[in-house]
């Protein structure tokens, strides 16, 4: 497949290149480390209307292609993989009311989440099922005209500024388990809602990520996402493969940081009375990464581009997501090396991605489930390759 960016989306990559370069890098490193919030950077993310990337114009967003939307979160990855946290689950969310929501729903919420005047997240992972979401514990149970929640989510970006903030539960105890599972709009400010602690990281800094505990938190029926129990698991699973490629699209972005540090790094740093670029060793590295890096770049594309025709992406995101983050460890590893010391000091960049990189092995599905999707879709004929 010939793969080309069209105009209007190379002149979208310029503008978010130029933020990003303004905005992010030069303050990334200092604010990272200082477990700073990224307020200013999140506020010209909202004049951007970034907050708005996949929620329709009718209601006041971008309604952005899924190409452009991968293009946003590989720029800001670039710079800062911690603040594309502030509108990757807000951007999931958002697809998911827009898509599944009633049209109340959609007319209560989508506007002023477009803007950022109001921003959401997904609460899906529990302490005891994260895989495995037909595992949670969380229950909703039907009292008159409300549900009473009860249970605890935990690893909720933008928790603490969520309004909604969309709830998997079970409505229903029945076999199979995802047949009693819907998901509810919860306001934060109900009785009951709270975010119990931040949890500390590894990396992923600037945003925050919480555990979220409900105790007998009563939520109206009108705020049952599209009205109808029992649909939460197929709501959830649609939005995890936008976020397969949102993930995917941010280990390009690291992978690209860690090479274009460790190839600038490279050209500066002499030994044996020359820069290290022309030792051999070092190039097959930076040839390797380049290699890999643009081929991650394409597959996330293409995934992203399958998405937009409406089809089912499982076994493309899943693969988009699983190669791209596998490179993204590989590059921060490598530029590492090639940093030699500085490359374990935190004055410099490099040690940070190393941090970052593992969250996208991780999130929206481990590497080894993804390779179980793109198994299956092959084995069951329902995914193939080539074009």
């Amino acid at each position: 497949m010939d793969f080309e960016l069209t105009d209007e989306q190379k002149a979208f990559r310029e503008t978010l290149r130029a933020f990003v370069d303004k905005e992010i890098v030069p303050v990334a490193v200092e604010w990272e480390h200082s477990g700073r919030y990224p307020a200013e950077i999140v506020d010209k993310m909202k004049q951007m209307g970034l907050f708005g990337l996949s929620v329709p114009e009718e209601y006041g967003g971008m309604g952005a292609d899924m190409v452009s939307f991968a293009l946003v979160f590989e720029e800001i990855a670039r710079g800062w993989m911690g603040v594309a946290g502030t509108i990757g689950s807000h951007s999931l969310a958002c697809w998911m009311i827009n898509r599944h929501g009633t049209e109340e729903q959609r007319r209560l919420h989508l506007r002023d989440l477009a803007t950022g005047a109001r921003r959401t997240a997904i609460a899906l992972t529990e302490p005891g099922a994260g895989t495995d979401l037909q595992g949670i514990q969380t229950r909703a149970v039907r009292d008159g005209d409300h549900y009473v929640v009860t249970g605890t989510k935990t690893w909720i970006t933008n928790a603490r500024h969520a309004d909604p903030l969309p709830v998997l539960v079970k409505t229903s105890i029945t076999e199979p388990a995802h047949k009693g599972m819907s998901v509810l709009l919860v306001d934060p400010s109900s009785p009951g809602f709270s975010v119990s602690r931040d949890l500390p990281k590894l990396g992923y800094k600037g945003t925050e990520t919480c555990e979220v505990v409900l105790d007998e938190v009563r939520v109206p029926v009108s705020a049952l996402l599209g009205g109808v129990e029992g649909r939460g698991m197929q709501q959830v699973l649609g939005g995890l493969e936008i976020g397969r490629v949102n993930i995917a699209a941010r280990a390009v972005g690291v992978a690209q940081a860690a090479y274009d540090a460790a190839l600038g790094y490279a050209r500066q740093r002499t030994a044996f009375g020359q820069p290290i670029a022309d030792f051999q060793a070092v190039q097959l590295k930076l040839a390797d990464l380049a290699t890999e890096i643009q081929a991650a770049r394409l597959l996330t594309y293409w995934a992203a581009s399958q998405a937009d025709s409406g089809k089912r992406v499982d076994m493309e995101a899943g693969m988009a997501k699983y190669f791209a983050s596998e490179v993204a460890l590989k590059a921060s590893l490598e530029s590492m090396r090639i940093h030699g010391g500085y490359g374990y000091s935190q004055e410099f960049a490099v040690e940070r991605l190393y941090r970052d990189a593992p969250l996208m092995a991780i999130g929206e599905g481990t590497n080894d489930v993804q390779r179980l999707v793109i198994a299956r879709a092959l084995v069951s004929g329902k995914g193939r390759i080539g074009w």
